[in-house]
């Protein structure tokens, strides 16, 4: 059954209620009944009906895409873009088929990396020159049987409050997860539970796990973070967690259309005396690359990505991005440079 004929159903009867409600004593038992009828109304079952199978290609080429010479993934008959709605008033199926391609591109692009750009996947915790974080991966569902005792990674010597904030962050997550995943695919009627990985339950904790273990022990002079969207978030919860430590090793901040709040994070006036010195936010924008954007929040500067779309902001401002770098870099050098030079004047006028 489709969306269309559900939404005639629904319509049906809200004019019949509307009717109804609009009459005496009979016309209240009425509505009464018919309540009790729509509570009965299994939507979901409903849009089972007709709906095909939840079962796609695990291929691109089964998919009938690949990607051509400019990296573009284009329909290998049709030549054309990837279209979502491949079939009408089927959104749920729309959607888990586009999820389901997006699995096969991402093992794409992570075959691109270690063939292309020479990069090594390896599992944390390992060492790294240049570390890309995967924030985004805290834990693994598994289906939950019911002789199953749920399944937690957090050890029972976990401090209460490291876990209260863990199950915190699960449970908002899952809530938005639940509230889409019932209309889009009403047909999954296993129950799951999380498996956290250790140290690294959200975003936030994956960054500070980095931080700890690699990046304080790299040999590096100068260290830079380039944070997209809700990396943007992590890095100030960073500096709140690790201050000291952040600014005597971090050289500057990229941030590209990050959404963190220096208010609602409670992030302190020193930090955000630092982040206005060392950091700059490249944010969606029509204006051209660049271009300064006005800000309600006293936190770092804000310029132009040279795009509107917020996904491109990273790409499309990259050369500004390097460029911030260099001249962070050669500001802090020369500054040494200075320093080392008053300090090296002040020991001989005291050997004299």
């Amino acid at each position: 059954m489709s969306i269309s004929i559900i939404s005639l159903i629904w319509l049906t009867l809200w004019i019949n209620m509307a009717q109804l409600q609009q009459g005496g004593p009979d016309e209240k038992e009425k509505t009464t009944a018919l309540k009790d009828l729509l509570s009965r109304i299994d939507l979901d079952e409903l849009m089972k009906k007709d709906e095909p199978p939840l079962e796609f290609p695990d291929t691109l080429e089964g998919f009938e895409y690949a990607f051509n010479e400019k990296g573009q993934l284009r329909h290998i008959r049709t030549g054309e873009p990837f279209v979502f709605n491949a079939r009408e008033d089927l959104h749920r199926w729309n959607q888990k088929r586009y999820e389901a391609l997006g699995e096969i591109i991402t093992k794409y692009v992570y075959e691109l990396l270690e063939k292309d750009c020479n990069l090594k996947k390896i599992s944390l915790p390992e060492g790294y020159g240049v570390i890309v974080l995967n924030p985004n991966e805290n834990y693994i569902e598994v289906e939950k049987t019911k002789s199953q005792v749920q399944l937690s990674s957090d050890g029972s010597d976990e401090p209460a409050e490291k876990r209260e904030r863990k199950d915190k962050t699960f449970k908002e997550a899952k809530k938005r997860r639940d509230f889409y995943e019932k209309y889009r695919n009403p047909q999954k009627e296993k129950e799951m539970v999380p498996l956290y990985i250790r140290d690294n339950g959200s975003p936030e904790e994956h960054l500070i796990y980095v931080w700890d273990h690699f990046i304080t022990h790299s040999a590096a002079e100068n260290t830079f973070f380039v944070a997209h969207s809700y990396g943007g978030l992590a890095f100030v919860e960073l500096m709140i967690q690790r201050e000291a430590d952040v600014k005597n090793k971090v050289t500057a901040v990229a941030l590209t259309d990050s959404v963190h709040n220096v208010w609602h994070q409670e992030a302190g006036k020193t930090i955000r005396e630092w982040m206005r010195e060392n950091c700059c936010n490249w944010v969606s924008s029509s204006e051209p690359l660049d271009t300064s954007v006005e800000s309600m929040l006293p936190d770092c500067p804000r310029v132009s990505a040279g795009t509107e779309r917020h996904e491109l902001t990273s790409w499309k401002s990259l050369p500004s991005i390097f460029k911030f770098f260099t001249e962070a870099s050669e500001a802090k050098n020369s500054s040494l440079k200075a320093a080392l030079t008053r300090r090296s004047h002040r020991i001989k006028h005291e050997e004299i």
